[in-house]
């Protein structure tokens, strides 16, 4: 069996971090992905309902946190009729590491009349992409490149499936499935011909609907940077259509200018 990256330490409420959560600065410190599916999961387990759509969460990744049990603290701060508030802090060992802020929305139907949005995306399924050979960051994730890979000029586009549990023996949600991934726009974004050198933290994920298949579709759509400060951007989608967009912020990864 696959190893989850997070077991539940009995009935603690801590999430012990298993050797896979490892994350690509520090191999003592946790992926960025992990932090922001566990606090995704926690929001979502607490305070989601079915008539809620979770169409915004932000993520702060303030500190990098080692392996030590994770909590998660959470609390309602806006309950509207409707829209639901909820702010989420995650803490390694006793350290705060990083806080999320959720809007859910409450469904209802679409006002008439038609407003402008873009082409339907054009490109081929994950089925008529061939796998990728690799070792995609410990075998986090499957990918399937669609055009340009990480650093590349021009159109870049790929498919990403996770493999694992989030948390062990519980099946990953539509949701918490999104939430993990959204972390790959800042390297698929903001890489260059030098490699990876934007450190992310934070991350803002947009959805409209849920992912109703496994694999979530990226397409960079932007890239900027100026003193050392970066902004990325994924249009996100599944089979069916577009789903959403990820944003992070990122710092340079160098000493700081005098």
């Amino acid at each position: 069996m696959t190893e989850p990256f997070f077991k539940r330490d009995g009935t603690s409420g801590w999430f012990v971090p298993q050797p896979v959560c490892a994350g690509p600065w520090d191999p003592t410190s946790l992926h960025g992905r992990v932090v922001a599916g566990l606090l995704a999961a926690e929001v979502e387990r607490a305070h989601r309902a079915p008539d809620l759509i979770p169409a915004r969460i932000t993520v702060d990744l303030y500190r990098l946190p080692g392996f030590d049990p994770l909590r998660v603290e959470h609390e309602v701060v806006r309950e509207g009729r409707r829209i639901r508030v909820v702010n989420a802090e995650i803490f390694s060992g006793e350290k705060s590491v990083g806080h999320a802020a959720v809007q859910l929305l409450r469904t209802a139907s679409d006002p008439a009349g038609t407003v402008w949005k873009p082409d339907d995306w054009d490109a081929p399924g994950p089925d008529a992409v061939a796998p990728q050979d690799g070792n995609a960051m410990g075998r986090m994730w499957e990918t399937r490149l669609i055009a340009g890979g990480m650093g590349a000029s021009g159109l870049r586009r790929l498919w990403m499936r996770d493999i694992r549990e989030l948390i062990e023996g519980e099946p990953i949600s539509p949701w918490q499935r999104v939430a993990l991934a959204a972390d790959f726009a800042s390297p698929y974004a903001n890489a260059g011909d030098q490699g990876l050198q934007f450190i992310n933290t934070d991350i803002t994920l947009y959805l409209h609907r849920l992912p109703v298949t496994d694999w979530v579709g990226f397409e960079v759509v932007d890239h900027q940077s100026a003193e050392g400060v970066a902004n990325g951007q994924c249009a996100l989608y599944d089979e069916s259509g577009r789903i959403g967009s990820s944003t992070v912020a990122a710092l340079a990864n160098a000493p700081l200018t005098q």
